[in-house]
């Protein structure tokens, strides 16, 4: 006897409803054990995005190393992963300060990083200076600036760990960059610039390691979506899984749950290259291949409209 559609339409709706929560939960065991007991190094872990790593990659039983410039916020988000976490299953943060900003440091950092446990698995390089300003208002020191920690530091970081790996022929670079490290953008020269000087090293990097069994990865996003984020130490509010979609999917930015999540499938997977963006975003990619001069011509527009508005005010 054949179903009538009302009730074939509910039933496909709560198989693929069921499919899709199977799927969810054997990549969630396929995450831990594929991380599990992994040397993990994240910069910049107590901004938005490093904590939500932190947190994906400490339940799934990685040894961590988290960096950042201030103590207090690293030791904040230390006790937020341990205190509720079950030491059968999960191994307490390693702690190490780096400032990109003091590339003189470096040598000490790696040193610090390498007594931990002598080697790093994954390197995940976080850290980023932004900065919105017309070119003739950025002076030499804060282009430096902005080198240093966008291109440098992640450069000399990889190049520290370098050696472990390759002698080891295992480990993955991951650098969290930005789509503007593959399109430049009105009034963000020195920032687009030092993204694409990571883009290139890390594309450069990625044929030469080959061999030795080493992956590199690179994510590029837009722009990150802070709002209703907790602080560091406070639990993330739990929010429907569908709700949460539709919202990332409405709002312009990323919000760091979904690029933290993007970053340990892309770890899982190897992935040599990630685009994390909306259509826009995307489409605007293709014109710079394709069309250019239609590209450019909407960016100078656009920055002719922004000069009358402000004009205007």
């Amino acid at each position: 006897m054949d179903l009538p559609s009302v009730i074939v339409l509910p039933l496909l709706i709560v198989f693929a409803a069921g499919v899709y929560y199977i799927y969810n939960e054997v990549m969630q065991l396929m995450s831990k054990s594929l991380v599990r007991n992994k040397v993990v190094v994240i910069t910049d872990a107590a901004s938005g995005v490093g904590t939500e790593s932190a947190h994906i990659f400490h339940k799934s039983g990685a040894r961590l190393i988290l960096c950042g410039t201030s103590w207090d916020k690293l030791e904040s988000l230390y006790d937020s992963l341990t205190n509720d976490a079950d030491p059968k299953e999960t191994y307490a943060p390693k702690l190490v300060i780096l400032d990109f900003s003091d590339i003189d440091s470096m040598d000490d950092v790696v040193a610090e990083m390498m007594e931990c446990y002598g080697y790093v698995d994954v390197l995940i390089c976080n850290s980023s200076m932004k900065l919105k300003a017309p070119v003739q208002s950025v002076s030499l020191e804060l282009d430096r600036n902005i080198m240093d920690i966008n291109y440098f530091g992640p450069n000399t970081l990889a190049k520290g760990v370098l050696p472990t790996m390759i002698s080891r022929r295992s480990g993955h670079l991951v650098l969290v960059n930005s789509i503007q490290g593959r399109l430049a953008v009105p009034f963000r020269s020195s920032y687009s610039a030092s993204k694409h000087a990571a883009q290139a090293f890390f594309d450069c990097l990625r044929a030469e390691v080959e061999e030795y069994g080493i992956a590199v990865s690179v994510i590029s996003h837009t722009f990150i979506n802070v709002s209703d984020l907790p602080a560091v130490g406070e639990p993330a509010p739990k929010q429907n899984t569908l709700v949460a979609y539709i919202t990332n999917q409405l709002t312009h930015g990323v919000r760091p749950s979904v690029l933290a999540n993007e970053i340990m499938q892309t770890v899982n997977r190897k992935r040599k290259e990630v685009v994390l963006a909306h259509p826009i975003p995307r489409v605007a990619l293709y014109l710079r291949s394709l069309c250019p001069p239609f590209l450019f011509a909407v960016l100078a527009a656009g920055v002719k409209d922004s000069v009358l508005a402000e004009e205007m005010q």
